[in-house]
């Protein structure tokens, strides 16, 4: 779900939208460091040498506008190089102004969200990444359906839920094949 930011909308932003830092390609050792505000984009690099004429050398920082990152490729082409082709096109859509707001969310906020899902919904959900298929698949998340969708449940249940999995003590005593639930 991605959506274009609206002015009243960025108000809800916090100061910083995404940050990832790592060494770059070889041969050099480098550090870099990339940081996407609601304003600009900021990266740093350290340069990591044995070499004389290198040690004590400062960190370099440059900030740009989002309008501004957008026109410089050789900017791009760094950040391409040395995060990737996918952190490049997450990066190039925050400066256009399209934002994930899921991906923003907790986990717990995005549990109470899946819980009002049918199983239909949240199977194909579990497909869209990783967080995803983590959080429709883990025990928080099955123990919520149990104690919310089964109206049978008892907490002397509770016991064989912890040692089964809630995800298997749902499908094995509450799910009934073909029920409205699973629509």
């Amino acid at each position: 779900m991605v959506t274009v930011l609206r002015p009243k909308m960025a108000s809800l932003l916090s100061g910083q939208l995404f940050q990832i830092s790592g060494q770059g390609p070889p041969p050099p050792k480098d550090f870099f460091q990339l940081v996407i505000t609601k304003d600009e984009v900021i990266w740093r690099s350290w340069k990591i040498s044995l070499r004389l004429e290198c040690r004590g050398a400062t960190p370099k920082e440059l900030k740009t506008s989002h309008h501004d990152f957008l026109h410089q490729k050789m900017l791009q082409q760094q950040v391409g190089a040395v995060f990737g082709q996918r952190t490049l096109e997450h990066t190039m859509s925050l400066c256009q102004g399209k934002f994930d707001y899921l991906v923003r969310f907790t986990d717990d906020i995005l549990l109470k969200i899946l819980s009002y899902l049918h199983l239909k919904d949240i199977t194909q959900l579990a497909q869209t990444s990783h967080r995803f298929r983590k959080l429709c698949n883990s025990d928080k998340f099955w123990e919520q359906i149990v104690r919310n969708r089964c109206p049978e449940f008892t907490t002397d249940m509770e016991g064989i839920a912890n040692a089964m999995g809630w995800r298997k003590i749902y499908f094995t005593v509450f799910h009934i094949s073909g029920s409205k639930e699973q629509q």
